[in-house]
């Protein structure tokens, strides 16, 4: 009986550890799946942010060019009102 008691004891061993190992897995597969949870959280908000720094540059690159355009504006006017200040000094 003692020797069945043993054995029973010993038939066990690989299905206790077979359920350590199971619950192991069960563990990282919830913190894989929580990880990819925060990643693709992470991923929304960085897309997020990635479309509003396009909007901004997209914003900065038409002010840009609007201020070159006034500047052209403005020496062409400059010149313009320098060349009229020149005829009235002829008269």
């Amino acid at each position: 009986m003692a020797k069945t008691a043993v054995a029973r004891t010993v038939d066990f061993e690989p299905i206790d550890r077979l359920e350590e190992k199971v619950t192991l897995l069960v563990g990282t597969i919830t913190r894989l799946r929580a990880e990819q949870a925060k990643a693709l959280e992470d991923n929304a908000r960085l897309t997020a942010e990635l479309d509003a720094m396009r909007a901004r540059l997209a914003e900065a690159e038409d002010a840009s060019g609007e201020l070159s355009a006034l500047r052209d504006e403005r020496d062409l006017i400059r010149t313009r009102v320098g060349e009229m200040l020149q005829q009235l000094e002829g008269l």
